[in-house]
Parts: structure tokens; sequence; C-alpha cells
């Protein structure tokens, strides 16, 4: 690792092969915890390059636990680590969507420069993490929505787990977490926190044969955050969103601000499901969740897929998927 760190500090690029094999290092835990370290933060001094995303992303999918599950589903997730500190939009997004009758394979990871990931927050309810190929069926048969805790999954994600949390900033692990769900599942809805990072996804996606939409704020969320246009990248092209295209307001930084604590958040994450969140905490959700359902159908408007979102809310078919995921 060593030498490696020399070339990297030089501003070598690694191959996609290099990429590969380091990744398969890392869950064989040949290198330390001060190496790891080193190694991570190289890429906060420089971009990653294509070849590496697309080398450590074949490597963490072919390292994964594998798990059976249906494909005809949708993942909505972001990279984390765009320092906004709002509450859980994508998570939330996915409850509405399956209230909706949409099937979803979550997968999430607890937040290594957040308040609260999506593991943290269903954790906090009492959700029980697993790799169980029955208890997940299940879920996903009969609640219409199932979640994947990255560490499980992935042996490298949780051998850099501490060191992520310790250093409290983004890596290029925020980078890698969406794109590798270990089901694959046909419809992605991705989240970035800057353009750059949403170009690459959209290069990697491009061969990936399943439906994607990659999004990311211009105002820096790594999400459709109502404060500022968003960038969008799909299977078509890509084109900007703004308020208006979903027939909802614009609204400032601290209207979607989440809370300082995990206990605010799930309380925050409870009033949205209850249809009993502020204004802007709801069009945040509903503007997510319907760009998640254009994915799936192409031919709807965003108005119409926003209405879908909110029958969903208003009518407390989210809050009943939430409730059956946390209590069987």
């Amino acid at each position: 690792m060593k030498k490696l760190l020399n070339l990297l500090f030089e501003n070598y690029t690694l191959t996609e092969q290099e990429a590969y094999q380091i990744m398969v290092e890392i869950s064989e835990e040949k290198y330390s915890q001060v190496e790891l370290a080193s190694f991570l933060t190289v890429f906060n001094m420089r971009n990653i390059t294509l070849d590496e995303l697309k080398g450590y992303r074949r490597a963490l999918l072919d390292l994964c636990l594998k798990i059976d599950l249906p494909k005809q589903a949708i993942d909505i997730v972001g990279t984390g680590g765009d320092g906004k500190d709002t509450f859980n939009i994508s998570t939330l997004s996915c409850f509405v969507l399956a209230g909706a009758g949409e099937k979803i394979i979550k997968q999430g990871n607890y937040g290594a420069s957040s308040v609260s990931g999506a593991s943290n927050m269903l954790d906090n309810f009492g959700y029980q993490f697993s790799t169980n190929q029955d208890k997940l069926k299940k879920e996903f048969d009969e609640v219409g929505i199932t979640f994947l805790h990255a560490p499980l999954f992935h042996p490298a994600l949780a051998k850099v787990a501490p060191i992520r949390k310790g250093l409290a900033v983004k890596t290029f692990f925020n980078l890698m977490g969406p794109l590798v769900n270990p089901v694959q599942p046909n419809f992605q809805n991705l989240g970035t926190y800057d353009v750059k990072t949403a170009r690459l996804y959209h290069y990697v996606m491009q061969n990936s044969g399943v439906e994607y939409s990659i999004s990311t704020a211009l105002a820096g969320y790594d999400e459709i955050s109502l404060t500022s246009p968003t960038k969008v990248y799909n299977n078509t092209g890509e084109f900007i969103l703004e308020s208006k295209d979903f027939g909802l307001n614009t609204y400032s930084p601290n209207d979607i601000k989440g809370g300082k604590s995990i206990e605010e958040n799930a309380k925050l994450f409870l009033s949205v499901l209850e249809n009993n969140s502020t204004k802007a905490q709801k069009e945040v959700v509903l503007a997510n969740a319907a760009l998640a359902l254009k994915t799936i159908y192409p031919t709807k408007d965003l108005i119409e897929c926003v209405a879908i979102a909110n029958e969903s809310l208003e009518s407390k078919k989210a809050l009943n998927v939430f409730q059956k995921l946390i209590q069987p």
C-alpha cells in the first residue's frame, strides 16, 4: 500500500483492474486502518476517475452477498456527503412509492458524515437488519418493500465503516453505495452531491441494463431539494427540472433542514408519513418520489406522478407500509 499511496499522491490514476484488485484486498483486510484512512483521503484531494469507479463497483458487486429477490423493483438512494443535514428524504420517498403499490428494494447504511442515514433511521424504529432470504422475500411480497443494510452484504464496506465514521467527511465510498445494490433492481433513482459525480454515474449506468434517473440539485444536494433547479441524467439524456415542473413550490434551505439528532429526525420522519409535516417537508418528499415514479413510467408527466405520491401520503398508505415493515 505504501508504494501505491506514493503513486496516488503524485496524481497517478488507477486502471479499472487495479481499482478492482484494491477493493478485493480491502475486503480481505490486507491493509491497516492508517493505510486505509490515507487511501480514502486521496480521493478527497482529486476526483475519482471513471475507470476507478467502474473497478470499485465491479469488485463490490462480485464480492457482495448474493440475495435472490425479483428485479422488478426500484431503489431510491443518494450518496450522502452533501453536508446539507436534511432529513431522510430518499428513505421516505421509498415508503411513499411502496404505499402507491410499487416494489422497493432499498439499500442503505449508517450515516458516515450525517446525523442519520437510512440504517440509523430504521434501526431507531426497531427494524432488524437481516440477510435471511425468507425474511427479505416475505417483506418484498407482503409489505412491498425490503431493506438491505449495506455492511451485511458488502464485506469491504463493513471493513471501512469505522474509518469513515472517524473521518466524518465524505469519501469515495459515498459514491459506491448507490451503485452497488446487491439485487441491481431494474429501476434505480440515484442522487449525487455534485454534477461531476452525476455525470460519472451516468457513464456507469448507461451500460447497466437498468432504467435510471440520476439527480443532483444545483444548490449542492444529493437529491431534488426544491431550493434550486435540479440536473437530471437518465437513459435518454440530460435535462434541468425546476419546482414548477412538479407543480410545487420553491423553498429555502432552512425549510428542509433535518434535526440535530436521530431522535429529532425520527419525529420528523413520522410527521411526514402521518401527513402532519410542514408543506416544504412534504413537497420535497413528493418531488423525489415523483421522479422515481417517472423512472418506472417514463410516459407519465411529473405532475401526475406528484398526485400519485400525494395520494399515498394523504391516504396513510405510506404510513401503513412503514408500520408493517417495522412491526411484522
